[in-house]
């Protein structure tokens, strides 16, 4: 799209925060004003538009160049009306989730692999009661029903907003755990995207670096780190 506008701003109005385009509100699919949850939220996806096309008036932008904006929007328009398909579809990472299928060999990834990512599991027993059971090799292991009841429980209670992030965060990470700490602020971007590239970047310090891996790793990267910023903004 071509930018028609001189400067953006965020306005509250009747609780919630709208962004103005001069003086014309953003829109999503269907006509609605974009409204946010808050103002730290709505004064980052202000920024967005203030800097869009390189803050020139005729330039050329598109909705790929504003993440914010497409997340909120996705929240609004797709989740809000109703969560539960969303707690499904992420609940389902819990079932294969990545921290719970360990190499076999060679016995040191193995033990990297168990000394990261254990903890993890650890952390959701205790923070919402879902124990989920690793394994070795590929072959699937079924999850206790309990377990992933409780992780759709911790999903529901995150909201439409924070859901559309996770979205993003939790198939790019391969994790319904490591999304829940991104969500809950325990778990850095960095070192989410560091725990979920364990094993790559392991088989690296042996063959190498691939370039194509490399620049999909970086792509997965400012996924993550997108959707940690929504998420932080969001509880702010």
């Amino acid at each position: 799209m071509q930018r028609f506008w001189d400067g953006a701003r965020s306005e509250e109005l009747d609780g919630a925060w709208r962004i103005l385009l001069d003086n014309r509100p953003v829109r999503i699919p269907g006509g609605a004003e974009l409204r946010l949850p808050n103002p730290r939220l709505a004064e980052a996806v202000a920024e967005e538009w203030r800097g869009a096309a390189g803050g020139r008036k005729g330039g050329k932008t598109s909705y790929a160049d504003l993440p914010l904006t497409r997340i909120a929007g996705t929240g609004q328009v797709r989740i809000a009306p109703d969560p539960e398909p969303m707690v499904l579809e992420l609940t389902r990472y819990g079932e294969t989730d990545l921290l719970c299928y360990r190499a076999e060999t060679p016995a040191e990834l193995a033990a990297r692999q168990a000394a990261a990512w254990q903890p993890w599991l650890d952390w959701a027993a205790a923070r919402h009661g879902a124990r989920l059971l690793p394994t070795t090799g590929v072959m699937h292991v079924s999850q206790p029903v309990d377990a992933l009841a409780a992780l759709a429980a911790a999903l529901a209670r995150i909201g439409p907003y924070g859901l559309a992030a996770l979205g993003i965060a939790v198939p790019a990470l391969g994790s319904l755990v490591l999304g829940l700490a991104l969500a809950e602020r325990v778990l850095p971007a960095e070192q989410a995207h560091g725990l979920a590239s364990l094993d790559e970047t392991f088989q690296e310090e042996f063959w190498g670096t691939d370039e194509e891996a490399l620049a999909r790793r970086r792509r997965i990267g400012e996924d993550i780190a997108v959707a940690a910023r929504f998420l932080e903004l969001l509880h702010a």
